[in-house]
């Protein structure tokens, strides 16, 4: 297996703040990688560290083998849509799409400008005119067109609708199935793309809290719900993440059940599900609210 990003020990301070402190992690290339975490929690810095933009206080970090800081080679294959992208005062939409190729050796212009039209952005427009949702729309085309081997976008779809959303996310999965490379995605809205993550790192106050691929974590727990006397039978010896009762139904998240414990919960009038990655999330990675993974 070839790994695209590795970090070891890898630790970023800010005088006694520790924005990323002590990471060590691994992906894989040609994967789609979710970088979740509440604001604050040191996502942009660990970007930053992965594309060579800030230095490491200690500890290292590599991409596709080497170190990303003033490395021509490495940052020939990354592209970084940040939330806030800058650029020059006077750009309009076409200069955006007309340089990207001086920085991207794979960029597509013929898939730009299509994007371009799809995402209904007027090519004479300047930059420091548009909504943040038109802003948001030319990192994505940067991010798609570009064809980078190493492709990092920073909550994409701020100010984006549901439907444009959803427009990135088709654009992001089929143009990823036609043209493999390793993509992280920092979001917020965990359950939006659940199905296209693969795997899921979570960091919170710096530090790693979970890294694991998408199946397995589905696959580690499930929800029992039904009278609140029976649920709470069958969970009593149970690890339960999350309990909720409503009348007199209950809901209980546990780890997974065997195939007999399945039978057990079926005749004791449970229903058994899935849970959604968003909760799993919530529940092996403590604190959160659902407001916080999903504002």
């Amino acid at each position: 297996m070839t790994l695209t990003v590795e970090a070891h020990g890898l630790t970023k301070r800010y005088g006694s703040l520790h924005a990323v402190n002590d990471v060590s992690f691994a992906i894989p290339g040609g994967s789609i990688v979710g970088l979740l975490g509440r604001n604050g929690a040191g996502k942009t810095t660990l970007m930053q560290l992965i594309t060579g933009q800030e230095l490491a206080t200690t500890g290292d970090v590599r991409v596709l083998g080497e170190n990303p800081v003033e490395n021509p080679r490495v940052m020939s294959t990354l592209c970084f849509v940040k939330e806030a992208q800058k650029y020059p005062e006077d750009f309009r939409v076409r200069h955006v799409m007309s340089v990207a190729p001086r920085f991207f050796p794979n960029w597509d212009a013929e898939y730009a400008e299509r994007l371009v039209d799809e995402f209904r952005l007027n090519r004479k427009q300047r930059i420091k005119k548009l909504s943040r949702g038109q802003l948001s729309s030319v990192g994505i085309i940067v991010g798609l067109a570009s064809r980078a081997p190493v492709t990092i976008f920073d909550e994409p779809y701020l100010g984006l609708d549901a439907i444009a959303r959803q427009n990135f996310y088709d654009h992001l999965l089929a143009d990823y199935s036609e043209n493999p490379r390793t993509i992280i995605l920092s979001t917020h809205l965990i359950d939006e793309v659940a199905n296209l993550l693969e795997h899921a790192i979570v960091i919170d106050d710096g530090r790693i809290v979970l890294d694991a691929p998408v199946d397995e974590l589905r696959a580690s727990a499930v929800t029992v719900s039904g009278p609140a006397s029976a649920v709470d039978a069958f969970v009593a010896a149970r690890d339960v993440m999350h309990h909720q009762t409503l009348g007199g139904l209950a809901t209980a998240t546990i780890s997974a059940l065997s195939d007999a414990d399945r039978v057990t919960a079926t005749a004791a009038g449970l229903e058994v599900g899935p849970v959604s990655l968003q909760q799993l999330i919530i529940r092996r990675s403590g604190g959160w609210t659902t407001e916080e993974v999903s504002a």
